[in-house]
């Protein structure tokens, strides 16, 4: 074996990244979520973060692939992000042979861990999806614009919320100490909210709403909204927008919605974009999670003459898990 591999698997070489594989991983990833990628932005902090594994398999010495695991829900759960393998190497059933090696790495190094659970987007072929456990789905609205596009946008939604539901009570800004805290660990959450498959999914992680997740939910930067301080019926966050490489460079800007309501997420929906205008530079790719039966009226809400655009038809992201 390899001096400082992790193991090996059907002629590949386990490494855990390091730095300077950056480069070498950016090479493989090539066309990677229609330029959505969020790895060239994390990949540094994800060797860093805690309860984290970041593989890479190489043949030859090459790289031929990475994939990720985060280990959560008081060591129970990993959470597998990132997965890629090279073009050359795509149809082999390397991605296989990587993903068996990293939940056996994962489980040595975390003999806790009994379940591995992803999202993904609904492309999943039925093959695939016949070795998990769908636990939910939620609809993604893509919106697509230049940033000065943004203030006539924003001028326009908030007149239709005006003409349309008149004086309505604001958003209550969540800190995220012991009033976040109390939201997110009342029994009742997953059933007032409806969380999907009983989880709180950020930007495509899922993580149960109990104490051991809180500060890996802390870490994100998140800005939380909900229609009331104690026991919301509506929640939602975004994330902070981040570099992607679509079109040569561009923002992505991701809203997660949790409740039913239409009336509170047509206002957070508004309220996360006037909030983060300010950061909102070049294009921009706005993505929102949501209910599913949300869709059609925030499509209809955003149907306006400003320069934001929806940029992909109705989509889902699927929320699987499988027994390890």
């Amino acid at each position: 074996m390899a001096k400082d591999s992790v193991g090996e698997s059907d002629g590949l070489t386990f490494w855990l990244a390091r730095s300077e594989d950056y480069d070498d991983v950016m090479a493989i990833s090539e066309d990677i979520y229609r330029g959505n990628d969020y790895l060239p932005h994390r990949y540094h902090a994800w060797l860093t973060e805690p309860h984290r594994v970041v593989m890479l398999a190489k043949r030859e010495g090459k790289l031929v692939a990475l994939e990720s695991g985060l280990v959560v829900d008081d060591g129970r759960t990993v959470v597998v992000e990132g997965l890629r393998v090279s073009p050359s190497e795509r149809g082999k059933g390397v991605a296989g042979t990587v993903q068996r090696f990293t939940d056996q790495y994962i489980q040595r190094l975390y003999p806790s861990v009994q379940v591995k659970r992803l999202t993904r987007g609904d492309n999943a072929g039925p093959q695939k999806l016949a070795k998990f456990t769908l636990l939910d789905r939620r609809a993604v609205l893509s919106l697509r614009g230049e940033s000065e596009a943004f203030d006539a946008f924003l001028s326009e939604l908030k007149a239709k919320v005006s003409a349309e539901e008149g004086p309505a009570p604001e958003l209550v800004v969540l800190d995220e100490g012991e009033q976040l805290r109390g939201v997110l660990l009342d029994p009742e959450i997953t059933s007032r909210l409806q969380l999907p498959g009983g989880a709180i999914i950020q930007d495509w992680q899922p993580l149960r709403p109990i104490e051991s997740n809180l500060e890996v939910l802390r870490r994100r930067g998140l800005t939380w909204l909900a229609d009331r301080a104690a026991s919301p019926t509506f929640l939602s966050f975004h994330t902070p927008p981040y570099p992607i490489p679509y079109n040569g460079g561009s923002l992505r800007f991701n809203i997660d919605l949790f409740g039913t309501g239409l009336a509170p997420a047509r206002r957070a929906l508004l309220s996360h974009l006037e909030r983060a205008r300010g950061a909102l530079v070049g294009m921009v790719l706005v993505h929102v999670y949501m209910h599913r039966p949300l869709w059609e009226g925030l499509r209809e809400f955003c149907e306006v003459n400003a320069g934001v655009r929806r940029c992909r038809d109705y989509w889902e992201q699927l929320f699987l898990e499988r027994e390890l």
